[in-house]
């Protein structure tokens, strides 16, 4: 299992000139996040941490892919990512969050960037994940076909369309 103690950051331990941590996380990183939604993946993410006046700028690179399932067909599939974000910590007296500016406790001073990290991997996977074209589940797709056929078999029982409604019945679901 992964130590999540290895992403927690001293920031009044560090000097005054720009630090560099390197992490590669795979399936154990987000097996041991609590309230993950994400179980595997390979990802190298690259941290650099600027000490200024009264605040701390941290940058985060993180590439690689995770697994997801296909919107289509429900089957896993590697998701690509590769994204840049930018968060700023100030030492205060009580922790607070608020948009990209953390407040930590001043007397601590120690950073958890695990789940920042998972964070901003959550928001690098795009809303929707379909495989590319023909790599779908073909049986999966069929039956979606033919689910498809029998609801419009079923519509045209029912009696005429609101018209306003017709133009979806020309949608196909393409692999």
């Amino acid at each position: 299992m992964c130590s999540l103690e290895t992403y927690k950051i001293d920031l009044k331990g560090l000097k005054e000139t720009e630090t560099t941590f390197e992490f590669d996380l795979c399936d154990d990183f987000f097996k041991t996040l609590e309230g993950s939604q994400l179980e595997h993946g390979t990802l190298h993410v690259s941290v650099s941490i600027r000490k200024m006046t009264g605040f701390f700028e941290i940058l985060f690179h993180t590439q690689g892919t995770v697994t997801v399932s296909c919107d289509r067909c429900l089957d896993d599939m590697d998701q690509p990512i590769e994204a840049d974000n930018k968060l700023i910590v100030k030492l205060g007296d009580t922790y607070n969050e608020d948009d990209d500016t953390v407040t930590i406790d001043e007397n601590e001073g120690i950073l958890d960037m695990s789940w920042f990290i998972y964070e901003f991997t959550m928001l690098a996977i795009p809303i929707k994940h379909v495989h590319a074209p023909g790599k779908c589940n073909s049986a999966m797709t069929q039956k979606l076909k033919e689910l498809s056929g029998a609801v419009r078999s079923s519509e045209e029982e029912a009696g005429p369309v609101d018209p306003r409604w017709s133009a979806l019945s020309k949608l196909n679901i393409k692999d």
